[in-house]
């Protein structure tokens, strides 16, 4: 999730635990561990797949947050003794190990066991979503004003959760529904991912991929009876075929579990993280091989400019989310003409 929330959870979490005796420090203290752990984005791999790969890594694994958290809470201890070593140690815990637990709701996935295991990445959440984020602000600020304030800091922390199970629940509503379109489309048996459209749960897309083409499908709650109507994007194999043993290619492979989209350029090779952003506005797009005298060679990758941002992408959002418009074609952000399909 976003930096904003991570230390909204934290400081909700540290006010919840030490705020009566803290006061408000407790939300500082929160706050500063809420975000500890996404400090790795200041680590600099040497590549850009790199980079990209290794962000929720080490410093999202419980087994270095838990030994990190003992540690904290022996410095705490010492510092406000009064709180006592196992209230400091429920706090630092607490703090640190929701944040890649929460991460783990998200698409991008979190390597929540490394060095042990793929990324695990439940998608159930967009990475900014304010519904879930606005309970622990407003219980933050309700502390400020009032501590210790626990009835506010529990209701912020019992809504947060709340919202997180419904998406989990919307999640599995959403997969029962574009599995008949998807069977039509003969993607029945095909790798599906299925994740919230952004800031909010009732508008989601669903990812189906087989070796040769991609579906895409958006629906959410409010289109009423209308069908899902599968949007189809053509896959490259051979492109895939042409990097699949170079090691940055089979590592984005890894990480993203297989939803990617390879292009060929004027000079090599790119790939493209499917699952975050849209169709025409992914934010992660790899170069990973140039077309040389020799043939095709591996390069040390580099992400290509991000898609500009269209004005009005998040309007057309709202209009499908709200079912002012029955249908949305992500591959131009735009509603299908009368009577055709995307």
């Amino acid at each position: 999730m976003d930096s904003i929330t991570q230390a909204a959870l934290g400081a909700t979490l540290a006010g919840a635990v030490a705020g009566k005796t803290l006061g408000r420090r407790a939300l500082l203290c929160g706050a500063v561990l809420g975000t500890l752990p996404d400090l790795d984005v200041v680590l600099d791999y040497g590549t850009a797949v790199a980079n990209f790969t290794q962000h929720r890594g080490f410093s999202h694994s419980v087994f270095v947050l838990f030994p990190l958290a003992i540690a904290l809470a022996w410095a705490g201890w010492r510092w406000k003794p009064k709180l006592g070593f196992r209230r400091w140690l429920l706090l630092t815990a607490l703090v640190l190990l929701t944040h890649p637990l929460l991460d783990t709701f998200t698409t991008y996935g979190t390597q929540l066991f490394w060095p042990f295991g793929p990324p695990l990445a439940i998608s159930s959440i967009f990475i900014i979503d304010p519904l879930y984020t606005l309970p622990l602000l407003v219980a933050c600020l309700i502390f400020l004003v009032r501590p210790p304030a626990r009835p506010a800091l529990t209701a912020g922390l019992a809504l947060s959760t709340l919202y997180l199970g419904w998406s989990l629940v919307a999640q599995h509503i959403i997969t029962s529904r574009v599995q008949p379109a998807l069977a039509l489309a003969g993607m029945a048996d095909a790798r599906l991912l299925v994740q919230p459209m952004p800031f909010n749960t009732v508008l989601w897309r669903a990812t189906a991929m087989t070796p040769e083409r991609r579906v895409e499908i958006v629906t959410g709650f409010l289109d009423g009876t209308t069908p899902p109507d599968p949007e189809l994007f053509p896959r490259h194999p051979e492109l895939a075929d042409a990097v699949s043993t170079f090691p940055e290619a089979r590592r984005l492979e890894w990480f993203t579990r297989g939803f990617l989209a390879y292009d060929q350029t004027d000079s090599g090779i790119t790939a493209t993280d499917v699952r975050l952003g849209i169709p025409g506005a992914h934010p992660f797009t790899f170069v990973l091989a140039e077309q040389t005298d020799n043939g095709l060679q591996p390069v040390a990758s580099v992400r290509a400019p991000q898609p500009a941002f269209k004005p009005d992408a998040l309007p057309m959002l709202w209009s499908r989310m709200t079912g002012e418009i029955p249908a949305l074609c992500l591959a131009t952000l735009q509603a299908p003409q009368p009577g055709q399909d995307c």
